[in-house]
């Protein structure tokens, strides 16, 4: 659904934006644009055991944070959502192999959007939080177009290139993100040099 906006990273209009997850993202190059976004209406929803409200409830006393209601957790007390703690990890460890690969902070955040997009959509469950991190930072570097090459990021993170490229290869196509494919010019430019 596009809503008129331009994404500010490649400048495309395709712009979904889905009030469930309460985020906006680029349908073509991935970025989330807006995560967290709150609601005016509260939606009902009959389910097998009842019904249920589903949206986030942004309490008069709260620090800004939303809790959510229906299908997610409530918070209790003044402790931090996994969710949030997931993705400052997240954050920190992608940072660490952008900076390692010699990666500007655009690559990393751009990374850190790919991995909120497989855990919005539970596609990290089951894998190792390592190979998650490498395989959105080698996205974001095919769809940036850098010459690093999956090889690189598996040295860096000491993990099986197989493995790496399978959890690259799901991600991807779970996520919809077109990339652009590797020419056999990159592969003859970096071996020959």
């Amino acid at each position: 659904m596009s809503t008129g906006l331009k994404c500010r990273n490649c400048g495309s209009n395709e712009i979904e934006e889905d009030n469930a997850r309460g985020d906006r993202v680029c349908m073509n190059c991935g970025s989330v644009l807006e995560d967290s976004l709150i609601v005016s209406e509260v939606q009902f929803e009959e389910m097998g055991h009842g019904a249920a409200a589903i949206g986030q409830f942004v309490s008069a006393e709260s620090s800004g944070g939303a809790t959510n209601y229906g299908y997610g957790k409530f918070q209790v007390g003044s402790g931090t959502e996994s969710r949030e703690v997931t993705i400052k990890k997240a954050k920190k460890d992608i940072t660490l192999l952008c900076q390692q690969l010699q990666l500007t902070q655009h690559y990393a955040d751009t990374a850190l959007n790919f991995f909120k997009m497989a855990l919005n959509r539970h596609l990290t469950r089951g894998r190792k939080s390592t190979h998650i991190y490498a395989a959105c930072v080698y996205m974001t570097c095919r769809t940036e177009g850098t010459s690093h090459l999956l090889i690189d990021i598996s040295d860096v993170q000491q993990i099986c290139s197989y493995e790496l490229g399978r959890t690259y290869l799901k991600l991807s196509h779970a996520l919809c993100i077109n990339i652009p494919s590797v020419g056999e010019y990159w592969i003859y430019y970096i071996y020959a040099v």
